[in-house]
């Protein structure tokens, strides 16, 4: 409230006490939003590091939106001729580039005010010190915390794939030949680095800030200011550009699955078995260099790995969501005896918990270090379970909280994750062993008076 008073106060002196009396004797009238700021010459993975963390932020629950001033620039000047543009005295440009940055700032604010946003990544070169002045005051008159993020890189190698990646896909270079649009932005580059300023040890100690060298060879972290930032620090510490695969899979169906009933720790069932050999088939026949497996610790997804021959790490973390009272029961025996709870669960599927139990919320944040460990790691085969498969491709294609719990994951399919420029290649592998349908789609009719048929009809079928 005293921050929209204080936005329509005409009077910029008056506006500015204020915000510096808000800012000094009283911070607590104000939720203090974090921008993250890009710093760093073209081809340098900063828009790669902003869409992975705009990712990661939003699936740990803190809302993100990443809000990339090229895509202005864009709108701004519909047709782009060459990397005349980028010239430091080119004034019409310059005046275009800082209309377009203004507007991004704007926005920023938006999303902090009417969206309730707490993370804004502001994903822009931002090489001047001139520039990041600019984003700091903005910042500090609406009391925003400013984090920057600045990648550094002089590997020839690296610079040139990114080149090949990113920008052969850009709307910029849409109709040049390879050859053409690599000079062209070799140029563009060379525009910046003539008046790059990076962030300085010395002059900008009293800033918050990491420095990236080489995409992630070394780091240099400076005044960490909360909980927020260090998760930040933590994850883009953990995670690389090397080419990799992780392959997701269930476990073989097991004796429950065949009943329908949910949780519990049963083994596999005759054809939960065939799957295991056919997944040890699979995977052999894939030739993945140096893959670790990891399970849970429930008997059906050991009993999967164990015909791969190799070894593999139990985690507790991968273990299936815990439903509590609910364990071990039929959809039709909650209805018959808890149709409450059926129905409340149906209303949000993400946020419930089960009695005595866990919410698909609970279970993102038990997988947050082996979403961690798999950023650091390289091919990796997970062996898991439905709702534990769920929030983990959640993270990988980006798919937010309400469609989470709905993720389509049959049984019996093996799913091929390849980290590309800015997404995620899926193939999908179903390896003809028929199994039981578990997947119970999103229902119409979630009111906590409806009738029986109406809660159960979307129940898969089972024996």
């Amino acid at each position: 409230v005293h921050c929209a008073a204080l936005e329509e106060e005409e009077n910029p002196l008056v506006r500015q006490s204020c915000y510096s009396h808000l800012l000094t004797s009283v911070p607590q009238f104000c939720n203090s939003p974090t921008m993250i700021v890009m710093v760093g010459l073209p081809a340098r993975g900063k828009t790669y590091i902003s869409k992975k963390l705009t990712r990661y932020l939003n699936w740990i629950g803190v809302p993100t939106k990443m809000f990339n001033v090229g895509q202005y620039r864009r709108e701004a000047v519909k047709i782009y001729k060459n990397f005349e543009f980028f010239k430091p005295d080119n004034e019409e440009a310059m005046r275009i580039r800082k209309a377009c940055a203004a507007a991004a700032l704007k926005d920023v604010a938006a999303y902090f005010s009417k969206e309730q946003g707490q993370v804004a990544v502001f994903d822009a070169t931002n090489t001047t010190r001139e520039r990041r002045t600019v984003i700091l005051s903005y910042a500090k008159e609406r009391g925003y915390k400013v984090f920057f993020v600045e990648s550094i890189c002089d590997d020839p190698e690296i610079i040139a794939e990114n080149i090949k990646q990113v920008k052969f896909g850009s709307p910029d270079y849409v109709d040049r030949n390879v050859d053409e649009a690599m000079e062209d932005f070799v140029q563009r580059i060379d525009c910046y680095r003539a008046s790059y300023m990076p962030i300085d040890d010395e002059k900008d100690r009293k800033l918050s800030y990491i420095k990236i060298f080489d995409v992630g060879s070394r780091y240099l972290v400076n005044r960490v200011q909360d909980h927020i930032q260090s998760r930040i620090v933590y994850y883009l510490m953990n995670i690389h550009v090397t080419p990799r695969s992780i392959y997701l899979s269930r476990h073989g169906e097991s004796e429950l699955n065949l009943s329908g009933r949910i949780g519990g720790d049963s083994g596999l069932s005759p054809r939960g078995q065939k799957y295991a050999n056919a997944l040890a088939a699979f995977i052999h026949g894939q030739n993945i260099r140096e893959l670790k497996v990891w399970t849970s610790h429930m008997k059906r997804t050991i009993q999967t790995a164990e015909a791969l021959g190799v070894q593999y790490e139990q985690w507790k973390a991968l273990n299936e969501i815990d439903a509590g009272v609910c364990e071990e029961l039929t959809y039709e025996e909650i209805q018959q005896n808890l149709p409450q709870e059926f129905a409340l669960r149906d209303q949000d599927k993400y946020r419930y918990r089960y009695p005595k139990g866990e919410s698909y919320e609970d279970l993102v944040h038990r997988l947050e270090p082996v979403i961690m460990e798999l950023e650091r790691q390289e091919n990796v085969l997970v062996i898991c379970h439905q709702a534990v498969f769920r929030c983990l491709l959640a993270y990988f294609l980006d798919k937010p909280a309400d469609e989470l719990p709905y993720l389509r994951c049959p049984l019996h399919t093996v799913l091929k994750l390849t980290p590309i420029a800015y997404g995620c290649k899926v193939e999908s592998f179903f390896l003809n062993i028929e199994a039981v349908n578990t997947h119970r789609e999103r229902p119409v009719n979630v009111d906590v008076n409806r009738n029986p048929e109406d809660a159960l009809q979307t129940v898969p079928d089972h024996i």
